[in-house]
């Protein structure tokens, strides 16, 4: 499901008193660290729109998802709001994996923290970094993120954002899209219930 065309054309309007260029951090083919430029609002929106989660996921994490990618389209007028924008992608991971994963990470781990529920995608579920595309394509690891093998885990950015880090300032390059690629790992095989 596409967002709303009447918030996408209320937000080219507003964004055409912000011109481009922007220089986003987001990983590139070969390289994790890598930037992207945008020379205009329409690439951004256009970039941010091809983030969509695909048909098939339950409907409220779409729409939690869409919030997220909201924020970030909204980014171009204030990149601040890019961070307010990685707090909804990461809050509606844990609400697609709590949904995917809960009882499961409950019975190995004993509770359902945002970390277990992490931690559950490579250790119980196969999740590789060759499975992630954004990894796949761009290189780097998600894998050792998850199993809590970093000194940074993406429960720990969370947490961060969450709980108002005082030095959070830098988006995490490629958080939305890395988001998204967990939660259609998490959904491969679901399959949405006929009525």
């Amino acid at each position: 499901m596409p967002l709303p065309i009447d918030f996408l054309e209320a937000v080219t309007l507003a964004a055409t008193r912000y011109p481009g260029p922007r220089i986003v951090p987001w990983p590139i083919p070969g390289n994790p660290g890598g930037f992207i430029s945008f020379a205009n609002f329409d690439e951004w929106r256009d970039f941010v729109v091809k983030l969509s989660l695909r048909d098939g996921i339950p409907e409220i994490v779409r729409l939690k998802f869409e919030r997220s990618q909201k924020v970030h389209i909204l980014a171009w007028i204030d990149f601040d709001l890019i961070k307010a924008g990685e707090l909804v992608a990461l809050t509606t991971l844990e609400l697609a994996l709590m949904d995917r994963y809960g009882p499961k990470a409950r019975a190995k781990y004993g509770n359902t923290a945002f970390a277990h529920l992490l931690r559950y995608m490579p250790e119980h579920d196969g999740l590789t970094d060759d499975k992630v595309p954004m990894i796949h394509r761009s290189g780097g690891t998600v894998v050792e993120m998850l199993a809590g093998n970093t000194p940074q885990t993406l429960a720990n950015i969370r947490n961060d954002a969450a709980h108002g880090y005082p030095l959070d300032g830098l988006p995490w390059a490629g958080l939305l899209e890395l988001v998204r690629d967990l939660i259609e790992y998490a959904y491969r095989d679901f399959r949405v219930p006929v009525p």
